[in-house]
């Protein structure tokens, strides 16, 4: 890891770090926002929050300081985070002593973030604003960046964690771990059932393609549940948090020579369950500084192969491969002959494959 002036952090010395700076008083206990001060900046506001964009506030100072220790933001990291709203988790992470890119689709919210979190007690040198939409960013060039982070040249966020909006929670997670290579994990809050079909394994009856294409990307577990007393208004489902893990480049093509068998549920490994070994490794971490910020285009163009695997599977997920796959082949016949070249039973289902199993059909069908 870094810190925002590029120089390199060990995992353990920068927890350590924030401990101390923490019961020193070196860290700022900011003025976190209550239920009081969200009813009152949405009434000064003349905000009504809309289900279109998703917007449920979280009124409890306490849910969004678990989120910021659940996501170990440490002093120095450059976070970003999407959809900040009134800024109750911004001011969480900047109490941490992390620099925040905020991105806000709402023009009256995006205005109004700024003033609010200086009155609360965060420096304006530690965060920065970006009016717009999380989808269409083309990556780190599209973000404003905070003052203490350009100072020194930083300007690829290592970090995303956010309070994603229900409604595209799915596809701005995936279009950031796309865009943003930099980015070694991510702890966002979305609903529980959507939270269980990101994290979902082969097998399972939530798994399904958000799971296998987070899988791409990264590591995938729930982590707290979240009630939704602490929302306003108060959504009618609970939510939970997810833990995304970036690989380290070329994991999964060193998976795909090493599987032990091809179309069977793969389940995580044991340094992929949680707890059970490293978490998370230093070599997960240290990811931010070996990638470019400009994806490989093969791995790319693999990517986009694979996922279109992927959504023909889950398409019909009842189905067979053999049928499901068959518009995406050319016919049921040409369908059988790629999987059964790429070791893959025709007879199985897409909810039964792992990422592995579908780069190995997609490879197989681009030879």
């Amino acid at each position: 890891m870094l810190d925002c002036s590029g120089r390199p952090v060990s995992v353990l010395d920068s927890r350590a770090m924030t401990d101390i700076q923490a019961k020193n008083g070196q860290l700022p206990e900011l003025d976190l926002l209550t239920a009081r001060d969200v009813r009152g900046l949405a009434q000064v506001l003349g905000l009504r929050p809309t289900k279109s964009r998703g917007q449920n506030f979280v009124i409890d100072p306490g849910t969004v300081r678990k989120i910021a220790r659940e996501a170990e933001v440490q002093a120095g990291e450059f976070i970003l985070e999407v959809g900040p709203g009134l800024g109750s988790l911004t001011l969480a992470l900047l109490e941490r002593g992390a620099q925040v890119a905020a991105v806000e689709i709402d023009e009256k919210l995006a205005g109004a973030l700024p003033q609010t979190l200086t009155v609360h007690g965060a420096a304006p040198d530690n965060f920065a604003v970006t009016k717009g939409d999380a989808l269409h960013l083309a990556g780190p060039q599209s973000l404003t960046l905070p003052a203490a982070c350009a100072r020194d040249g930083r300007h690829e966020p290592e970090k995303l964690v956010a309070n994603l909006p229900y409604n595209v929670a799915v596809p701005v997670l995936l279009q950031i771990l796309e865009r943003f290579p930099t980015i070694h994990t991510a702890v966002v809050m979305v609903q529980l059932e959507v939270a269980e079909r990101l994290a979902a394994t082969p097998g399972s009856k939530v798994y399904g393609a958000p799971s296998a294409k987070a899988a791409w990307y990264a590591r995938v577990r729930r982590g707290s549940k979240i009630s939704r007393s602490v929302f306003w208004p108060v959504p009618r489902v609970d939510s939970a948090l997810v833990i995304a893990e970036r690989r380290q480049p070329g994991e999964l093509q060193h998976q795909l020579g090493t599987a032990e068998q091809p179309g069977t549920a793969e389940q995580p490994g044991a340094a992929e369950q949680p707890g059970a070994a490293e978490q998370p490794g230093a070599a997960e971490r240290q990811l931010g500084e070996t990638l470019t910020g400009e994806e490989n285009l093969e791995n790319a163009k693999l990517r986009e192969a694979t996922f279109a695997v992927i959504d023909a599977a889950f398409a019909q997920r009842r189905k067979t491969l053999r049928a499901a796959l068959a518009t995406w082949a050319g016919s049921r016949e040409k369908a059988e002959e790629i999987l059964v070249a790429a070791g893959i039973d025709p007879g199985a289902r897409g909810e039964t494959l792992s990422i592995t199993d579908f780069l190995r059909i997609a490879r197989t069908a681009g030879k």
